[in-house]
């Protein structure tokens, strides 16, 4: 058995001396046969890597319709809040007018962002299928980039779109939100959450998980 007090190749893997945790059995029999609770080395818990929630918001003309996009910005200020209390770092794309446009690059959520939120309107075309190709595109570079980053995708849409060709997944979880609210529904958002292979949910439905 090892005695007590420096042994020799001791030098290496220093571990905290705690009261709580997993005792780390190595450096501490490294050190000799503990006597006391004191003589135990702790591991030390390493930091969870900060995850990113990128955000594809749909703010097309017909989002408008039956107070959709209204409704979507309430969801999207508990999900801010919620990203802001885990310290989450956001993503936020917008697909309106003649093209998608990037509002935040993975930057951590604050408070700044409510102001954005209030002024987010509805207006022009849908170029969706445009903003999910540039996700994608974004995605896979920021994976390259940040190989151990939890990553999350949500796109809010009302799914009224032209007709388009199909789409890839994104490579990482998504969950799509149906914002259509109209009374006759034509159910294209959860034809798109199918091609991209991402978890279906509609508006109304939706909770906030914790």
């Amino acid at each position: 058995m090892p005695r007590k007090g420096k042994q020799a190749g001791a030098s290496r893997g220093r571990a905290r001396t705690a009261a709580n945790g997993r005792v780390a059995w190595l450096p501490t029999l490294l050190k000799g046969r503990p006597q006391q609770r004191q003589d135990l080395c702790w591991q030390q818990r390493q930091a969870q890597p900060t995850a990113l929630w990128l955000v594809i918001v749909d703010a097309s003309a017909s989002t408008r319709r039956h107070q959709a996009l209204a409704q979507c910005k309430g969801l999207l200020a508990e999900l801010f809040d919620q990203a802001y209390r885990q310290r989450a770092r956001l993503a936020l794309l917008t697909a309106s007018g003649g093209a998608p446009q990037w509002q935040r690059h993975g930057l951590k959520a604050s408070a700044a962002l409510q102001p954005w939120l209030q002024a987010l309107g509805a207006g022009g075309g849908t170029p969706l299928i445009a903003a999910l190709e540039q996700a994608r595109r974004w995605l896979q570079a920021r994976q390259n980039a940040h190989p151990h980053e939890p990553q999350r995708c949500l796109v809010f849409t009302d799914g009224r779109l032209q007709r388009w060709s199909t789409v890839q997944p994104l490579p990482c979880s998504t969950l799509l939100v149906d914002m259509e609210l109209a009374p006759i529904r034509l159910g294209r958002a959860k034809q798109l959450a199918t091609q991209l292979q991402a978890e279906y949910q509609h508006l109304e439905q939706f909770k906030v998980k914790e």
